[in-house]
């Protein structure tokens, strides 16, 4: 295979005039390689490291000169980077925000005598592959571009994989003898939207797990070749997936305990040290997560269908069964297949025994993905949002800690898109200024995705199951080996983020906006409400001008701010620093200020929705501030207004981000899906959740 590799200098210019004497049109043949280059580097010089010493590579890494000459380069797409022990082809990926780049190990190829893979590097590298009139032309663009359509038929597929495997889950738990979770659910205790929560997190562990190890995450680079090779054999879930692949399954268990096995390992709850499993801690493997399934039994035939529904997918174009690329998957691409799932509502039926998904009324269209935001948008989103705030921060004296004081906030961030590729945009940026590169190497890249991750990101999403999918998503994009999963839950909270209330809300009372009579209110309460209301606001005004209170929410919002900065700074080295963490954010929102401050906060936003008749507890601004100040409420009031809460998901931002709003600014950026679809508003999509009866009512005539 003929592959043009010459050695660059330092600057770019010397770079173009090497391009120009190896491809220039008029000394090359007929058909020859175009828009292609390469670096070759001695075997002792590292491609993702710089070297001094060495001419090109004492300034900046192999990988990141050559990748930074491919997106600054308009004739170029491919190149070729090799020290004899690794070759790397490398692709412009100016437009991206990851990575683009294929690595072969050559000395482990040719000290193992893997032929296989060599011939895949003869296949993929040979001097043909990169022939063309244009560098577009050539055909490893072609296949790239075929790679990309063919991903997106492969998600539409893979949607009806993850259902499938959602149902056998959920029919295969109970047709087993299970009695205490067939009692629960008969007698109500456990409702089938929770034991259907449940089975979803066990979808999304297994796609933790297929995810993780097809990129050689989840045992540390240390870990005993013997352990690593009985983990393959014997608990992986590649194991399960080759397995699926060759059998339907039996009526035995003993596939979902060994399953169990590396569940408890990675929640810490029993050690694994025969498998060097490095717990992972995070509500996504505690028991918590499924209480109700901990101690059941799933026969190997239904957890075997499910794997397979995971990890197989029929080609139609070709007429077979190809497996699922997790290594390449991106983690926005997984959520748009698992986000699908969020809008349908499990039945089951214990006596068949069955377990069956429907569609919400009016939510068909999220079953095909169409609230799936296309990729180039998300970009453009970010182009004009986030880029410019970035560009401003590197500006800083200190650009990385600048960089890391950064909070971005998505209000409806699902399964996280908009939040991972804005990771992506800032970790960018950190690692080159970290580094110095304008290329930083991938492990930079990954550490600085950790630490954006762990402190700049935060995301709002009404449905509970979209934002637990949210944190799986990040985590997945910020696992490292050998290292827990960061804690998020005080940056990816549940909530209506359009209904809240704020410190300045607060301090001005209820207004009397909040007492108009709706349908079903009797008007002449409302009218004494209202009259009610406002005598209590100017009370308040008077006693507050007289006696000088000083009360203000943002006083407690600061104390807040300190406990989360303490939960931020903490270290997140091991499982036991997460628990740290965990127990933090519990003492921090059983704490009197977070209490009163929530209270009054979810009163004030009653004070509008709460139903206005003699027969209901009164929610004024008299209310409120009782709340607040810790005073003794009526009992029937404080339930009414946690009702409300509930079932309105009030959602403060002050409390849910005290830091953000305890210094002056807010959010540096605010990321969100724009309605670049048709706007039709559907009344049956709006009452599908809260009153299904009125969604699936027949049209009037």
């Amino acid at each position: 295979a003929r592959v043009y590799l010459t050695h660059f200098e330092e600057d770019y210019a010397a770079m173009n005039a090497v391009y120009e004497t190896y491809f220039d049109p008029e000394r090359r043949p007929a058909r020859t390689c175009v828009g292609v280059t390469g670096l070759a580097l001695g075997a002792r010089v590292e491609i993702d490291r710089r070297t001094p010493g060495v001419a090109g590579a004492a300034r900046i890494s192999p990988h990141g000169l050559v990748q930074e000459f491919l997106n600054r380069s308009d004739k170029h797409l491919w190149a070729i980077v090799s020290n004899g022990q690794r070759l790397r082809l490398l692709r412009d990926n100016a437009s991206l925000t990851r990575h683009a780049y294929v690595e072969f190990d050559l000395a482990a190829m040719l000290d193992g005598e893997q032929y296989s893979d060599f011939r895949l590097l003869w296949l993929t590298c040979h001097r043909t592959r990169f022939e063309g009139e244009r560098p577009e032309s050539c055909l490893l663009e072609r296949w790239t571009q075929e790679a990309a359509s063919s991903g997106v038929r492969a998600l539409d597929r893979q949607r009806v994989g993850v259902e499938r495997a959602l149902i056998a889950l959920g029919e295969g738990f109970i047709g087993q003898p299970n009695p205490e979770l067939k009692r629960r659910l008969r007698s109500g205790e456990l409702s089938t939207e929770n034991y259907h929560r449940q089975v979803l997190r066990v979808i999304y562990r297994l796609l933790f797990l297929l995810v993780a190890e097809s990129r050689d995450l989840l045992l540390t680079p240390e870990a005993d070749a013997a352990a690593r090779k009985r983990y393959e054999r014997f608990y992986s879930v590649r194991r399960l997936a080759a397995l699926a692949d060759r059998q339907r399954g039996s009526p035995h268990t003993d596939l979902w305990e060994g399953f169990g096995v590396v569940v408890r390992a990675l929640s810490g709850t029993a050690l694994a040290p025969s498998l060097e499993l490095q717990p992972l801690g995070s509500f996504l493997w505690s028991p918590e997560a499924t209480p109700d399934l901990n101690d059941a039994t799933i026969d190997n035939a239904h957890f075997l269908e499910a794997v397979r529904a995971l990890t197989w997918v029929y080609d139609e174009g070709s007429r077979v069964r190809r497996p699922v690329d997790y290594r390449n998957l991106g983690a926005e691409e997984l959520g748009s297949v698992y986000e699908s799932l969020l809008e349908l509502r499990a039945e089951i039926d214990l006596d068949r025994p069955a377990f069956r998904l429907v569609t919400v009324a009016g939510n068909e269209r999220k079953t095909t993905g169409s609230y799936y935001t296309p990729a180039p948008l998300i970009a453009r989103l970010l182009d004009e949002a986030l880029d410019p705030v970035l560009d401003e921060t590197e500006q800083a004296a200190e650009p990385a800690d600048a960089l890391l004081a950064l909070r971005v906030l998505d209000p409806a961030c699902g399964s996280g898109h908009f939040l991972i590729a804005a990771a992506h945009r800032i970790a960018g940026r950190l690692a080159t200024a970290r580094s110095g590169d304008a290329e930083p190497s991938p492990n930079d890249l990954r550490e600085a995705l950790r630490d954006v991750i762990g402190r700049c990101l935060h995301g709002i999403d009404i449905n509970p199951m979209a934002a637990e999918l949210c944190k799986v998503s990040l985590w997945l994009e910020a696992n490292l080996p050998g290292h827990p999963l960061g804690f998020l839950d005080h940056h990816i909270v549940v909530g209506n983020s359009l209904l809240g209330a704020t410190p300045a809300l607060l301090d001005a009372g209820v207004p009397d906006a909040a007492f108009k009579a709706l349908t079903g209110d009797d008007k002449e309460w409302v009218r004494t409400l209202r009259r009610t209301n406002k005598a209590e606001r100017k009370e308040r005004a008077r006693a507050q001008t007289v006696m000088d209170l000083g009360w203000s929410p943002a006083d407690a919002v600061a104390a807040l701010a300190r406990d989360v900065a303490v939960i931020d700074a903490g270290p997140e080295q091991s499982v036991d620093d997460i628990d740290v963490k965990a127990d933090l954010f519990a003492d921090m929102q059983e704490s009197s200020e977070y209490v009163h401050l929530k209270l009054a906060a979810d009163a004030w936003c009653s004070a509008f929705v709460a139903s206005k008749t003699p027969n209901e507890p009164p929610i004024t601004d008299g209310t409120v501030r009782a709340m607040n100040e810790g005073r003794n409420i009526d009992s029937g009031v404080r339930a009414a207004v946690a009702d409300l809460a509930e079932e309105y998901k009030f959602l403060h931002l002050h409390l849910a981000f005290p830091d953000v709003f305890a210094r002056s600014g807010g959010f540096d950026a605010v990321l969100g899906n724009p309605p670049w679809d048709q706007i039709q508003y559907d009344p049956r999509e709006t009452f599908a959740a809260s009153h299904p009866d009125i969604a699936e009512a027949p049209t009037m005539a």
